[in-house]
């Protein structure tokens, strides 16, 4: 990380920090996890729990708050614009000035009441590992798609409109449009599609890794035996780890193009 980067993004984490809405999204995690530990009495009840919720939370919160950083950062941006600073460097420092924190505010409220109590069971720690892990990739991947709406669209309220309706995409209708596809061709060999499928969806793949760490494949049926004929193994952990990266990579690369384009 140069220099530039650096100060640009911790002048951005100085700001995210003293903000009152990384202190509610973390508090969030912190009270939901303390309570589900405090009523479940079973770790992987607990996580299980957690994993549903940080699966709808995480992408929300993140679109959202994104992109209203990116509208409010549009002054701060064309100041610094003006000065002898790369582009690259600039968009680093704004996308990681947001995104450390909103990862850090997760894993903290999530891993916090499990460390006052001496950690998960020790069957568990891989699962809350997990779920840790992939809370942090989906930051990384939807405030990347979250500067790629806010850079396209000017108007604030188009570009939040279109962030509501990637979560909605990804977090709901995607589901639906997959189950529908599984009962009209429940006749036909779709193992292979189906996984392709579920690649095409960060939010989806990053379900199916928590739900076989959890050893609750069972639960989700068809695509659950699917998904643990595949994933099971180190192979398709691997794949679907590189899967995962794969979101965080792209949608990064075509923020950054976007914004070395955009006439502020």
């Amino acid at each position: 990380m140069t220099g530039v980067v650096w100060k640009i993004a911790r002048s951005q984490m100085r700001d995210a920090v003293r903000s009152r809405w990384l202190t509610v999204y973390t508090l969030f995690f912190l009270a939901v996890s303390e309570g589900l530990i405090r009523f479940s009495g079973v770790d992987e009840k607990a996580i299980l729990s957690l994993a549903t919720v940080a699966l709808m939370v995480v992408p929300l919160v993140t679109l959202v708050l994104s992109t209203i950083y990116v509208y409010n950062a549009r002054e701060f941006t064309e100041l610094l614009l003006a000065q002898p600073v790369k582009r690259t460097s600039l968009f680093a420092g704004l996308y990681l000035g947001l995104t450390v924190p909103l990862a850090a505010g997760f894993v903290g409220g999530i891993a916090l009441p499990f460390l006052v109590r001496g950690g998960a069971e020790p069957g568990q720690r891989a699962a809350l590992v997990t779920l840790l892990a992939v809370g942090a990739l989906l930051t990384f991947v939807f405030t990347a798609l979250a500067f790629l709406v806010a850079l396209r669209a000017d108007d604030r309220l188009r570009g939040l409109g279109i962030s509501l309706g990637v979560w909605l995409l990804f977090g709901v209708v995607y589901d639906g449009i997959v189950l529908i596809a599984v009962a009209l061709l429940g006749d036909y060999s779709i193992e292979r599609p189906l996984l392709a499928v579920t690649m095409a969806n960060p939010v989806d793949l990053a379900r199916v890794l928590l739900m076989l760490k959890l050893d609750v494949a069972a639960l989700m049926g068809y695509t659950g035996a699917v998904f643990q004929k595949f994933f099971g193994g180190a192979g398709g952990a691997a794949l679907a780890g590189s899967a995962l990266l794969a979101w965080v990579a792209v949608p990064v690369a075509l923020s950054l193009r976007q914004f070395r384009r955009k006439d502020f």
